[in-house]
């Protein structure tokens, strides 16, 4: 096995460590949890650099990295969504959720056709975005509830109320506009008479 897909690996290796930091309740759970997921982000960005600058890219590779990409963020969000602290109703995850499911069909469809769906600008943007996003949100559950700042009330009202879903608000609109365009651009796939 080459090592971008053992990066790949080990990145789905970290999701359970990730959650179970998460959900556990003791001072610096939320400082462990974010030191996994920015650790499993780095695998993302490592990985695909060093299998296409080493002509490393494997079936197992496409078919992996895109799913622990999606599993990671999905995880977190996930969890997100059921903590009080975040400000993140379901609908944004619902919308993300939406939008990699009709990735994978289209990219199915294609494979059928022979034809590979590489990730384009939109969508490494997207990914990127929100994967910064989570990473911000942990940082703000550390430096709320892991560390004794004393933060003022006022700046706890604007992270919680204005700049946390206005984060989550931005990454889900670029996953909206990337789902769009690689519906547009695959759209001669969905051919209902077939």
């Amino acid at each position: 096995m080459n090592l971008p897909n053992k990066l790949t690996l080990l990145r789905v290796f970290l999701i359970p460590f990730f959650l179970f930091f998460m959900y556990l309740d003791f001072t610096g759970h939320y400082t462990l949890a974010l030191v996994i997921f920015a650790a499993a982000s780095i695998t993302d960005a490592l990985d695909g650099k060093i299998a296409r600058k080493h002509n490393l890219v494997t079936n197992f590779g496409k078919f992996l990295d895109p799913l622990a990409d999606k599993v990671l963020v999905i995880s977190a969000l996930t969890v997100f969504v059921e903590l009080d602290s975040v400000n993140m109703g379901a609908i944004p995850l619902i919308i993300i959720i939406a939008r990699e499911f009709m990735v994978s069909g289209l990219r199915l469809l294609a494979a059928d056709g022979g034809v590979v769906v590489a990730a384009g600008i939109w969508g490494k943007l997207k990914t990127a975005f929100t994967m910064v996003t989570i990473v911000g949100v942990l940082l703000w559950l550390c430096l709320c509830f892991d560390f004794d700042l004393g933060l003022s009330i006022d700046l706890i009202d604007a992270m919680d109320n204005i700049i946390i879903p206005a984060l989550i608000w931005i990454s889900t609109a670029l996953t909206i506009i990337s789902g769009l365009i690689y519906l547009k651009g695959y759209w001669h796939l969905i051919d209902s008479d077939k």
